[in-house]
């Protein structure tokens, strides 16, 4: 049996119903689980880790990524492009990506996202070129040690088919579904405390066929699977909707099955009030990815309203070649910022901001078992120093997205520890980093 007891933290940001916050207090981990959480707790036999004027929270929820996109951050004629015009620069680049990139590429975002406070992470893996396969991103999880819930994605109309992406970047419909029951098969795990749970997920609706998206929710449903996409990213996304399905993202979904508490769709910056009822209403989920919607020039998604209409809403940070950043403590802060400007400064509080990116998060990838500090819950533990130039004055020590730190000082993940003092103690960052810089020497 093993026991690490957080001794002596200033604040405790449960993120339970209740919004729970507790002072000087202690958090007992067991075998992977909060055992205890309250004040003076004792265990000799513990592992003491002091939490001294650090604030505590649940780690951090990553709902959509695309974690091959790490080593294409900053990539010239696509910093300043709309989406489609952003996909067509990037896409002759990803063709050349093989097993290893796709490996490495992972592991630096995983990282990078764990640096941030972030314990659980999505992605969405879209395009298999060069024999990489979904397995290349779960055995870079395994390696960092953050939980993870890749998704099989799928592109299959190409150019001359009147899609976006190149033809060599699609697969026949036939084999994307048999290999979504092959990594199924082989990595999902369904049961509470997985570490692994496999999704199914079709990229686009202007990537893919209207019968691949209702057979992929068929499988997703006989395997017992969550199932993810895009939707209603932007106005081009709308339009080609309307143009090619005569009707809008939402009502397109719902007729092809991709509503539903197993479903959860990525960014929805346009949808309408009929479409938010509708998510409320089936209890779909939403990834909102705030800096990505800004960088791409999508706009500001109705999270306000979604929240109030009974909308499951998580936080995302998207690909780095649209977001540049994985920084998920940031995101929350975008994401509360972007919120006020739209409706006004009472609109989003800090805490708001950070349940989007704990609970939140958590409920809309079905982790009951993860997003809070309680007994029973997995171990999964942020500690930020409340001592950092960043917080220096600030009366509110729960503030994170307020006042910061930016960086997490401790994680952990299942009980064991992924980040100690500001370091990645599972994998050799700076080595990742040279790789990373010979893989887009390699690439350019």
């Amino acid at each position: 049996m093993t026991e690490i007891l957080i001794k002596n933290a200033q604040t405790v940001l449960c993120m339970t119903d209740d919004r729970q916050q507790l002072s000087d207090a202690d958090i007992l981990i067991r075998d992977g689980v909060i055992a205890a959480v309250g004040p003076n707790l004792t265990v000799p036999e513990a592992r003491v880790h002091d939490a001294s004027g650090c604030i505590v929270t649940p780690g951090l929820v990553n709902t959509h990524h695309h974690l091959y996109q790490t080593l294409t951050r900053a990539v010239p004629n696509g910093q300043d492009a709309l989406l489609f015009g952003w996909l067509q620069t990037l896409y002759p680049i990803w063709q050349k990506f093989g097993p290893d990139d796709m490996r490495l590429s992972a592991m630096l975002g995983l990282s990078e996202l764990a640096l941030s406070g972030c314990s659980l992470s999505s992605d969405h893996l879209y395009l298999f070129p060069n024999g990489a396969r979904l397995e290349d991103t779960i055995e870079a999880a395994v390696e960092v040690g953050l939980r993870f819930h890749p998704t099989r994605g799928a592109m299959s109309i190409g150019q001359s088919a009147g899609g976006l992406p190149p033809d060599d970047l699609v697969e026949a419909e036939a084999d994307i579904l048999d290999d979504c029951i092959r990594v199924i098969d082989a990595f999902h795990d369904p049961s509470e405390g997985s570490m692994c749970r496999v999704g199914v997920a079709p990229c686009s609706p202007f990537s893919v066929s209207r019968e691949l998206m209702r057979d992929a929710a068929l499988l997703a449903r006989d395997k017992g699977v969550m199932m993810h996409t895009h939707l209603a990213e932007n106005d081009e996304d709308v339009a080609y909707s309307l143009e090619k399905f005569g009707c809008r993202p939402g009502e397109y979904a719902q007729d092809l099955g991709w509503t539903g508490s197993d479903v959860w769709h990525a960014h929805c910056v346009k949808l309408d009030s009929a479409e938010i009822d509708l998510f409320a209403r089936t209890k779909t989920g939403v990834a909102h990815c705030p800096c990505s919607n800004c960088r791409l020039g999508s706009g500001i998604a109705p999270i306000v309203q979604m929240r109030a209409a009974g909308v499951p809403v998580g936080l995302g940070v998207d690909g780095s070649a649209s977001n540049d950043v994985a920084n998920l403590i940031g995101e929350a802060r975008q994401s509360m910022l972007l919120q006020r400007v739209q409706n006004g400064a009472d609109a989003m509080s800090a805490y708001d901001a950070l349940e989007l990116a704990t609970r939140g998060g958590a409920a809309v990838l079905g982790r009951s078992d993860c997003g809070a500090i309680a007994v029973g819950k997995r171990a999964d533990i942020a500690v930020w120093s409340g001592r950092e130039i960043e917080n220096a004055g600030s009366w509110d020590p729960a503030a994170l997205v307020l006042a910061g730190p930016q960086k997490v000082r401790d994680l952990f993940v299942e009980g064991r520890p992924v980040v100690a003092q500001g370091r990645m103690v599972t994998v050799d960052l700076c080595g990742l980093i040279s790789q990373a810089a010979s893989a887009v020497k390699g690439l350019v």
